[in-house]
């Protein structure tokens, strides 16, 4: 492996790092402040740490192309579209952090982030109503994800707790998300679409605040922690690492890697918070992460296995041309 690439995969690492400890000072505050509150404060400082980013991409872009290429007009028309495009994106991102942050009241942080993982395997699936490539491990991913989510969420007695179920139904959200982000990414810039996206879920969520919750100083100060970490560390530094790592690593080795939040969340939560699980969750949790990786391997090397079949079973000029594709 390039140093490069080595380099960008360990600051995907960091990011993954920050966001599965970031389950804990969500974890944390649920007592302290309500959900709404926490989440729009948190993606409210998310935004304001990309402010720097954006001022220096923009200096940066300025001096490599003055005018742009584009007229008054279509700068205007660029931004409207990214605001819109935001919102959209920022009212998934509301439901779905909104849905987990609730979920995490009755639910543990270890617990809540293999659930919230299960968009992993959703989000190849979702990709069959675009007619996206579907991959036979795709399938086998969801039978390992599925029997895990069984054992994690569901009880002795065939009931499943509020929490639980708030953060599953977050994790479709999530992965729509996904769905939304790689189509809007394409054509506009993506940093200014994320801190408008994240404008739109820090408004959405301060307006049901101070709608359904009593938001007083002393709670956002006995929570200011937990604020700032979920903030800066968890939307603003960990967001940045992953644009600065992105562009030197494959993208489907860095879904492997963002499918170990998970295990890092449960890992803080056990040494952090005391959170502990029976044997039958950890089973759970076991076949989930068995599920991510499943998923992700098969979409890495199916396409490479069939390629080397065709080295070997193909003609000269066929081969000629799969290694020219490849390199």
């Amino acid at each position: 492996m390039k140093n490069r690439e080595l380099k960008a995969n360990l600051l995907l690492l960091l990011a993954t790092f920050i966001w599965g400890t970031a389950f804990i000072a969500q974890r944390v505050v649920v007592e302290s402040i309500g959900s709404f509150a926490f989440t729009g404060i948190r993606f409210l400082l998310g935004a304001v740490s990309l402010l720097p980013v954006l001022f220096f991409m923009g200096k940066r872009s300025k001096r490599q192309a003055p005018e742009n290429g584009k007229s008054p007009n279509e700068r205007h028309a660029a931004w409207k579209e990214t605001a819109k495009c935001g919102f959209i994106l920022g009212s998934v991102l509301f439901v779905g952090a909104s849905l987990q942050q609730i979920g995490l009241v009755d639910t543990t942080a270890g617990k809540a982030a293999f659930i919230t993982g299960f968009y992993i395997v959703l989000v190849p699936i979702y990709g069959i109503f675009l007619k996206h490539r579907i991959y036979k491990s795709t399938w086998a991913a969801a039978v390992f994800a599925i029997a895990g989510l069984y054992l994690l969420g569901v009880n002795d007695d065939f009931t499943v707790s509020r929490g639980d179920m708030l953060v599953l139904t977050g994790s479709f959200f999530w992965a729509a998300h996904i769905i939304l982000i790689h189509r809007y990414s394409q054509r506009m810039d993506a940093l200014l679409l994320s801190f408008a996206q994240y404008v739109a879920c820090s408004l959405l969520c301060l307006t049901c605040a101070f709608i359904f919750e009593d938001v007083t100083i002393a709670s956002i100060k006995s929570a200011l922690i937990p604020i700032l970490y979920g903030g800066l560390f968890s939307v603003g530094i960990a967001y940045t690492l992953q644009v600065l790592g992105q562009r030197d690593s494959r993208p489907s080795h860095a879904a492997v890697i963002f499918s170990l939040e998970s295990v890092f969340a449960a890992a803080a939560g056990m040494l952090i918070l005391g959170e502990t699980m029976d044997a039958r969750a950890y089973a759970g949790c076991m076949l989930m992460l068995a599920g991510f990786f499943v998923s992700q391997f098969g979409t890495i090397y199916g396409d490479r296995f069939k390629q080397f079949l065709s080295l070997k079973t193909g003609s000269k000029s066929d081969n000629e041309a799969i290694e020219k594709a490849g390199t």
